[in-house]
């Protein structure tokens, strides 16, 4: 019986016009996804196992970058996404899935004509 195997693919959006650095990628979603489960840049942080420092620089980057806000800090109360950051999270989100699809279907298209 033949191996049945799945396309991994990383996605990453950056600004149209920056050939280099892109800011936002699977590490950024994740911890926006955890902000907007858990309503706290800290908590979120911690349930990725990364310094709440590095998190909010990587927030912070990746705000400055793209010259919007993703989350709205509130002090003692947390955090929580702003509607760019809702935006982004469920584009990439989409995007990413039908990327991963296309890449397997891709990827057994190419396995069925080896065989």
């Amino acid at each position: 019986m033949a191996a049945q195997y799945r396309a991994f693919a990383k996605l990453y959006i950056g600004q149209a016009a920056e050939d280099n650095d892109c800011a936002f990628g699977a590490g950024l979603i994740a911890l926006l996804n955890g902000i907007q489960e858990t309503g706290s840049l800290n908590r979120a942080a911690k349930d990725m196992h990364m310094a709440y420092s590095k998190a909010w620089k990587l927030m912070n980057s990746a705000e400055e970058q793209f010259g919007v806000k993703l989350i709205e800090r509130d002090g003692a109360r947390g955090s929580n996404l702003t509607e760019e950051g809702v935006r982004l999270v469920a584009a990439f989100n989409a995007v990413n899935q039908e990327l991963t699809e296309y890449a397997t279907r891709r990827l057994q298209e190419e396995l069925s004509k080896r065989q």
